[in-house]
Formats: C-alpha cells, sequence, structure tokens
C-alpha cells in the first residue's frame, strides 16, 4: 500500500481548490432542494361554510398526485365535496438531481483525499488522471441535463401548486360553492437549488481543463515536441 504523504498545499492550486468548491456547491443543492416541505391554501364558501380553510403539504421528492386536499367538511357542503389530488409526479427529475449531487459530494471527497494525501501516486499512475477527466466530464454533462430538468419540473410545481389549481377541482364548480387562492409556501430554497445546480455545471465544466492537464493526453504532445525539438538541434549541430 502506497505511504500517506500530506500535502495541503495543492487545496490553493486551481485542481484542489476547485474540487472544494464542487464539494460544497454539491452540499448546497442537495440540502436546498432535498429537505423542502411546504403547503398550497385555499379558501372554501360552500352550503353551511364559509372561507374554510382547507391546505395540500407537499415535500421532496414531489408527487403531487398523492397529495390531497383536506375536505372543508363535505357534510356541510352538501356531500358535493370528494377527495382532491395536486396534479403531476416530479420525483424523477428531482431525485436525479439529488442523487447527482449527493455522488458529486462522495466523490469530491475521495478526490481530495488522493490530491492531499496520495498525489504521488495519482501522478505516478496515469490511470488515475484519465478516470478523474473521464469522471468529471462525465459529471459535467450530468449536472447540465439534471439542472434544467430539475428546471423544467420546478416550473410545472409552482402551477400545479398555484391559483391554476384551482379550475381543476370539480367541488369547486359544485352550485353554491366557491373557491380562492389564499397562498402557497415560498419557494426561494428550490430556485437557489436551481442556481447551485447552475453554478456546479459550471465548475465541473471548467474543471475539465485543469483536469486534463494532468494526464498523459496533455502532456505527451509537450514531450514530442520537446524530442522534435532536441533532434532538429542534434541535427543542427
Amino acid at each position: 500500500m502506497a505511504p500517506l504523504r500530506l500535502d495541503f498545499g495543492l487545496l490553493m492550486e486551481p485542481l484542489g481548490f476547485i474540487k472544494v468548491l464542487e464539494w460544497i456547491f454539491s452540499i448546497f443543492a442537495f440540502a436546498t432542494c432535498g429537505g423542502f416541505q411546504g403547503e398550497t391554501t385555499l379558501l372554501v364558501s360552500c352550503k353551511g361554510v364559509v372561507n374554510k380553510t382547507i391546505t395540500a403539504a407537499f415535500a421532496y421528492p414531489f408527487r403531487l398526485n398523492t397529495v390531497v386536499f383536506s375536505a372543508p367538511d363535505p357534510k356541510r357542503c352538501g356531500g358535493t365535496w370528494t377527495d382532491v389530488y395536486l396534479v403531476g409526479n416530479f420525483s424523477s427529475s428531482v431525485q436525479f438531481f439529488v442523487t447527482l449531487a449527493v455522488l458529486a459530494f462522495l466523490y469530491c471527497m475521495a478526490a481530495l483525499v488522493v490530491y492531499v494525501g496520495y498525489k504521488h501516486v495519482y501522478q505516478q499512475n496515469s490511470k488515475f488522471p484519465l478516470t478523474d477527466l473521464a469522471v468529471t466530464a462525465i459529471t459535467a454533462f450530468l449536472w447540465l441535463v439534471g439542472t434544467f430538468a430539475w428546471a423544467k419540473a420546478l416550473a410545472d410545481i409552482k402551477m400545479s401548486t398555484g391559483a391554476s389549481v384551482i379550475p381543476g377541482i370539480e367541488a369547486c364548480k359544485a352550485p353554491g360553492t366557491t373557491c380562492r387562492f389564499a397562498s402557497v409556501t415560498s419557494m426561494k430554497t428550490l430556485n437557489m437549488s436551481v442556481v447551485f445546480g447552475l453554478i456546479n455545471m459550471l465548475l465541473w465544466g471548467g474543471n475539465v481543463w485543469f483536469v486534463y492537464k494532468d494526464t498523459n493526453l496533455h502532456n505527451q504532445p509537450n514531450r514530442i515536441s520537446q524530442i522534435t525539438g532536441v533532434y532538429s538541434a542534434q541535427r543542427g549541430i
């Protein structure tokens, strides 16, 4: 087993510093998204009920089609009120986003351990930089896909939990029944998760270059040019 040689100076270099930033922003990405809880509230008036507050609580992973509004008192509404669910299942997009953030977080931790403690092994074995390059490039692409997919899902979640939910409630169309939109939990943290996704995409995309510089793909042309220069100089002599 290779000996441990701690060198924290690498964290001040672009390769290590960007990896630290990737580690931090991956935490922000899944923390602002995975723990979200909210609710949308309506005011219902019907026979014997005036401005009764009903709520539908939703949370990660946003399977809204399983979220039901609390009944405003069906008996006093003449039995016209039935179970009303929100619309849409956005779990695939958000779970992909959160899973990617968690995996990126774990990979950054492993990479930092290698950079700080086993940089000599990393540099001596050409397979490690190549593997790091492949993972970095793939992760950058996945951040692109995952962030835009989650941004689209978030826009749909806002539609499904906002005032536009009322026209889809049949009970609100019953004679003598009126429904008014009251409020929905602020989604600023979810908006920030999209921003952190974009930041991660830029960090991982930019880091491809710095990882590439450590691979033999970058160093080989330099060696060839050096050898060619030496050979030309010898011929000139």
